[in-house]
């Protein structure tokens, strides 16, 4: 199981994101790193076992709501796939929108935008390392250090159930 909490620079409260990542084969007393994990759990607060602080999206913590307003979505998603030759790193997308976000953008005559990946540092800008927590600058994504995707990666396979929850 792995945990990333997150912390907004710009607010003095703490506030907590975290990405569980859980495996059916991890027992309890084992410390061993899963191999493969069966889904992702993403909260803004909870009780952690591992932690990776993760910077977000620029639009605050309220769900996403239309194209670029820069929030991480919330909702039941999947991981469709995975892009080795991302412009960040590496990255897993997200299957947002879901027929929710769909539906809720159109009633609101917007577009729901898309894109959205946890993903590590712009190429060339690993260096930055976990420096890139001290301001959320996704548009909507869910950002971890180059060491920290390359270690998520190993674990999640295309499929992998996702679920953001407030």
């Amino acid at each position: 199981m792995f945990a990333l909490p997150h912390r907004r620079a710009h607010k003095p409260a703490l506030t907590a994101l975290s990405l569980l990542l859980f495996a059916a084969v991890l027992t309890a007393q084992s410390t061993a790193v899963p191999t493969r994990a069966d889904s992702i759990l993403i909260l803004k607060k909870d009780k952690v076992i591992r932690t990776y602080r993760v910077a977000l999206g620029q639009g605050g913590l309220a769900p996403k709501q239309k194209e670029d307003d820069a929030r991480t979505p919330e909702g039941h998603y999947v991981i469709d796939t995975r892009n080795a030759a991302s412009n960040y790193h590496k990255a897993l997308h997200i299957s947002y929108p879901n027929a929710e976000d769909r539906s809720r953008a159109a009633k609101l005559g917007v577009s729901p935008g898309g894109a959205i990946m946890i993903h590590g540092l712009p190429n060339g800008k690993g260096y930055i390392g976990s420096a890139h927590r001290l301001y959320d600058w996704t548009r909507g994504c869910i950002a971890v250090t180059d060491a920290e995707i390359d270690e998520i990666w190993t674990m999640i396979p295309v499929g992998t159930p996702v679920e953001i929850r407030p």
